[in-house]
């Protein structure tokens, strides 16, 4: 809770996007900066929420130091921030598709009946683990998210998951059990990514500032008539973040800023790039001491 309240305070780039949130989605900024915390963190208005706490602190950032980035990438939900900064989605329609596909990753399977976790090892002794499993007819099971070299995140079916983590254990690598609302990024999202489609299809996509890495494909793009396509596909489809990186440094790309709450990304981006050039962006004084 209180996401970006000092970024809205001392920057009017910061205040206005909390502003447009509130007046696109009335009652998030009350939710973001007082809570209920169990509120905050449903899916539905976490997603607006991170979307709105990211580009405030990208705006305020880029209206102080009058800089703007080469390429963008987000992690999931931070698709849609990222497309926000490069000009190819305007906030308020990034709002509201996120509240949506938040509404619809969460229906779409049953509280329970999914699960996610973390693995530690080979990412390709996890797909083959997956492959395994889902051809045995144990049920749905994929990696979702490439995070790091040897940290993959799986999703699916919970006894899917869970068979998938003993075989995993039993190879000898580390399968943790995650806290999640839903199992996202996999098969078992279809039903999100039908009901988000026509939201999607129905969008104005602007021209990029510049290149946008998406998900699915780990490619910096910068077609609006794919946009659609790839949010879709990235419901349903894994997060490839370590060739994400990979791909951005392969471009020359050797600082990367995160902007909004947390440092999970940058933590990320050093075990996959240890010798990157890495900072932060999330508050009122990391804007004003941000120095290149």
């Amino acid at each position: 809770m209180g996401m970006g309240a000092d970024l809205a305070a001392a920057f009017p780039e910061a205040g206005a996007v909390y502003a447009q949130a509130e007046t696109t989605l009335p009652g998030l900024r009350a939710l973001i900066e007082t809570g209920p915390l169990e509120d905050l963190t449903l899916t539905a208005n976490q997603q607006p929420a991170l979307v709105a706490a990211s580009v405030a602190a990208y705006r305020a950032w880029q209206a102080h130091t009058g800089l703007r980035p080469d390429y963008a990438a987000g992690h999931s939900l931070g698709e849609y921030s990222a497309l926000v900064a490069a000009g190819v989605l305007d906030l308020g329609t990034a709002l509201r598709l996120t509240r949506l596909r938040g509404e619809l990753m969460q229906a779409a399977v049953p509280v329970g009946a999914g699960a996610m976790s973390a693995v530690m090892g080979d990412p390709a002794a996890v797909r083959e683990v997956c492959a395994a499993i889902q051809a045995a007819g144990q049920g749905a099971v994929q990696p979702a998210n490439f995070n790091a070299p040897t940290q993959t995140v799986i999703s699916g079916d919970k006894a899917a998951v869970e068979a998938a983590g003993a075989e995993l254990k039993a190879r000898g690598l580390k399968a943790i059990p995650l806290k999640v609302s839903a199992p996202f990024h996999c098969a078992l999202m279809e039903g999100a990514a039908e009901g988000l489609t026509p939201a999607l299809e129905a969008t104005t996509y602007g021209p990029y500032a510049f290149p946008v890495v998406a998900n699915v494909t780990a490619e910096a793009g910068a077609d609006p008539a794919r946009t659609a396509e790839l949010l879709r596909a990235q419901i349903t489809g894994s997060v490839r973040w370590v060739e994400s990186v990979q791909a951005l440094a392969a471009q020359g790309v050797d600082t990367f800023i995160e902007f909004g709450p947390g440092t999970v990304l940058t933590g990320l981006v050093k075990r996959i790039l240890p010798d990157a050039r890495t900072l932060n962006v999330g508050t009122a004084q990391q804007v004003r001491d941000f120095a290149l």
